[in-house]
């Protein structure tokens, strides 16, 4: 007697919750690599500009003077 449960077994890309299954971590790389070019590209220069030490001299002073106390 012919199993009926083995002669009508699919592939496994046609069953419909192995896409799901694999659907979340597929778009969760997908969103780092596309996080990554977009912090990577879109770099604000005005923000690298503001490193320098006369924008640091507030948050100095502000430090000595809690400091002081």
């Amino acid at each position: 007697m012919k199993d009926d449960t083995t002669s009508h077994r699919l592939p496994w890309w046609r069953v419909g919750m192995v896409w799901l299954v694999l659907a979340g971590p597929a778009l969760v790389v997908v969103a780092g690599i596309a996080t990554t070019v977009i912090a990577v590209g879109g770099a604000d220069t005005a923000l690298q500009a503001q490193r320098t030490e006369a924008a640091k001299a507030p948050a100095v002073h502000v430090r000595n003077h809690g400091a002081a106390r």
